[in-house]
């Protein structure tokens, strides 16, 4: 059911990115094309940089997991940063999602990477209630902050 994905599996890795923009009522927010993630998870001459594993029904691609190591300077090693995790809602409740999360837990023990983190939003009870009752705690002390955009070369040019 899950693997790595493959060159092949890009279009539909768009599509579900796609799709879990469309849930997270951002439908217009995805910029990334199949050449963005074509480079990003299967670079030429270079080590990729993110990665992603599909689960697959019949044939056919219907969940997602895209990921990238980050980095704890406090704790001195990589961990996993899971960017997007969607599964088509006719899956949902399959199992998909928990085999997901297990596979990456798998990946950070058998590498020594102590944390595995990702973002949910705050009107997702559903998820937060999953993710919990898989031992996930909220971080809810710290706030997210981000550069982009129009902000992101402004930024870079103070100084100038």
């Amino acid at each position: 059911m899950l693997r790595p994905a493959t060159p092949a599996d890009i279009p539909d890795i768009l599509r579900l990115v796609r799709d879990l923009a469309t849930y997270e009522r951002e439908p217009d927010a995805v910029t990334a094309t199949e050449d963005d993630l074509r480079a990003a998870l299967f670079p030429s001459g270079h080590e990729a940089k993110a990665f992603c594993e599909v689960a697959e029904v019949d044939g056919r691609v219907v969940g997602i997991a895209l990921w990238f190591l980050n980095f704890s300077t406090w704790l001195g090693k990589h961990g996993i940063y899971l960017e997007d995790l969607y599964v088509e809602p006719a899956y949902r409740g399959h199992g998909i999602g928990k085999a997901f999360l297990v596979e990456l837990a798998r990946k950070c023990v058998a590498n020594d990477w102590p944390r595995f983190q990702w973002w949910v939003l705050d009107w997702n009870a559903a998820s937060i209630e999953f993710y919990r009752a898989l031992g996930a705690e909220a971080q809810d002390e710290w706030t997210v902050m981000r550069v982009s955009g129009d902000a992101l070369p402004r930024l870079a040019a103070l100084g100038d």
